[in-house]
């Protein structure tokens, strides 16, 4: 019996843990990833409903970068 409780209770979380979203990526990993992406001078990070609004620079322009909490990303317009 108490085996098969803690199979059912390893199970469970296996199914919780794909079912959640992408951990939070670390200020650090942002940053890397969005330098490997052609962005530099990563900066000031703020958070809002939209999600993760960073300040970047690619292509000698300054963008703004919206991060959802998967951590994709894209430009905001």
């Amino acid at each position: 019996m108490r085996i098969r409780t803690i199979f059912h209770t390893a199970i469970l979380l296996a199914i919780l843990s794909a079912l959640s979203p992408a951990y939070a990526l670390t200020r650090e990993e942002l940053v890397a990833k969005l330098e490997s992406a052609g962005y530099s001078q990563v900066g000031e990070m703020k958070s809002t409903a939209e999600g993760t609004i960073v300040k970047a620079v690619k292509d000698g322009k300054e963008v703004q970068i919206v991060v959802d909490s998967s951590g994709q990303f894209k430009e905001r317009r």
